[in-house]
């Protein structure tokens, strides 16, 4: 049904001069073609005055043209199969852009993740209602006008998120639906209607059929969004987060001491450090970190008898590992994850770490040539965002982390004069200890490490004053052997 409601199309084919094309040569060739889903919905929250990317990245079209209609329309283009015998191709353009057309299509015999037969359809109308939800299947014409078959622009002007017919089929057709009603949610500001809802309650326990790899994609996007803390809140209220991460939904109940957390248990923590990080953290994998920061809370109070969580930090990064292998992250990612939950109280201490712990500690996956202390100690820094959103989110406030800001800066001005690891690695290494007859092992180790420190101090800056230092050192340490013994 023609809607009264237009979007600026003419912004589209402004940034994607090549989607105009795609839907004049379908047109004039005797199909229906149409602007369909983000881009039709973004386009209305723009025309209303909400602050939303538009144009979107991506611009889909549909058309009544089946794929061979779609090759003889284009036979001089480029055409990737990314699903043809589902409908889907994507015409390239000659400037190297490209659109993915859909056929208008149905689709039966889904297992939860799949249908098993996808047939054409013969209308718009029975394309939108196999979508998953209203405010994602509006359709537009080239000139802008909002096509509107399931009710989607009222949905959207109530920021109402509801699915298409009845939740519980269009859920059971594809379960990452109900993790798409939760974003959705997030990123309009809406709520989710109660019979969508409830039928996400009833069907959450499914959530595990869909692949991993899919579930992480959905809840990084989740993250990375500007109330991803609501998000997370869903989640847990709709029971899908017991299913994803339940290591996050057992820091329900879990005590803490009321003279550094006044805000409540583990849980409550946890959702308003990600509240504040929402504010200015924008990496979706620093956001994962700072939900996850304090899951090996639990664990830590049953091994120290309900008395303290110590070595929460080494508990909970070992579990992230294991949630990163779960969400296929990616080596780099899983990483980081693992890095930023082991190190997050250790980074407290770093304003009475000696120099060369510190250059070592702000050193971490450092970036060469970078101007900008932010650009070249990025590990670090996301370590400080963690940081500031843990203490923001208790009784330490500001005092827990504006010490650490005024050492940085300090440190980096020292490396700049004394240099870093690399410059202390090639100043001295292990090969020089073993030149002075030092066997590979723990004292090796030790030792080298013990000089290193002492060259990113500033205490030592040449080979000759690396070697006397160790030849002490290890005179030392016989001295001390000899007289245990």
């Amino acid at each position: 049904m023609i809607s009264n409601e237009r979007i600026d199309s003419e912004a589209v084919f402004r940034e994607h001069p090549f989607v105009r094309e795609v839907l004049d040569r379908l047109v004039d060739a005797g199909h229906e073609a149409f602007l369909v889903g983000g881009v039709v919905r973004d386009g209305l929250l723009a025309s209303w005055g909400v602050q939303v990317q538009f144009p979107p990245q991506d611009i889909d079209v549909t058309t009544s043209g089946t794929p061979s209609d779609v090759r003889r329309v284009f036979a001089e283009r480029k055409l990737v199969d990314v699903g043809e015998r589902f409908g889907v191709l994507v015409v390239l353009g000659n400037d190297g852009s490209s659109v993915e057309v859909a056929t208008f299509r149905s689709e039966d015999g889904y297992d939860g993740r799949r249908p098993a037969t996808v047939d054409v359809a013969g209308t718009l109308e029975e394309d939108v209602k196999r979508r998953d939800l209203t405010i994602n299947g509006l359709a537009a014409t080239a000139d802008g006008t909002v096509i509107d078959h399931i009710g989607g622009v009222e949905d959207l002007r109530l920021r109402r998120i509801r699915a298409i017919g009845a939740p519980a089929i269009r859920f059971a057709e594809d379960y990452l639906r109900m993790l798409r009603v939760v974003r959705f949610a997030c990123q309009v500001g809406g709520e989710i209607d109660p019979e969508t809802a409830q039928a996400i309650r009833d069907l959450a326990h499914r959530i595990p059929r869909i692949a991993w790899e899919r579930i992480q994609a959905e809840l990084l996007r989740t993250l990375a969004l500007p109330d991803s803390a609501h998000g997370i809140e869903l989640l847990d209220e709709l029971g899908l987060l017991a299913h994803i991460l339940p290591e996050v939904s057992a820091l329900h109940d879990v005590p803490q001491p009321e003279a550094y957390h006044p805000e409540g248990d583990v849980f409550v923590h946890t959702i308003l450090a990600l509240r504040i990080a929402d504010t200015f953290v924008r990496d979706p994998i620093v956001k994962l970190a700072i939900l996850l920061h304090d899951i090996g809370k639990p664990q830590a109070l049953r091994n120290h008898q309900g008395i303290h969580m110590g070595g929460h930090c080494l508990l909970g990064a070992k579990m992230a590992a294991a949630i990163a292998r779960r969400l296929k992250l990616t080596r780099r990612d899983a990483h980081r994850l693992s890095f930023l939950i082991r190190q997050h109280m250790r980074i407290a201490d770093f304003p009475r770490m000696g120099r060369g712990r510190q250059v070592r500690f702000l050193s971490a996956q450092e970036q060469p040539g970078e101007v900008s202390i932010a650009s070249r100690y990025p590990l670090f820094m996301q370590l400080l965002q963690v940081l500031i959103a843990d203490c923001e989110a208790c009784a330490h406030r500001a005092s827990g982390w504006i010490p650490i800001l005024a050492a940085v800066t300090e440190v980096a001005e020292h490396i700049e004069r004394v240099g870093n690891l690399s410059k202390a690695r090639t100043l001295f290494d292990g090969h020089d200890l073993m030149a002075m007859g030092v066997s590979p092992g723990p004292l090796l180790g030790d030792v080298l490490a013990a000089v290193h420190d002492r060259i990113l101090a500033g205490e030592i800056s040449t080979a000759e004053e690396a070697c006397a230092w160790a030849s002490c050192e290890l005179k030392r340490r016989e001295t001390e052997t000899e007289t245990l013994s």
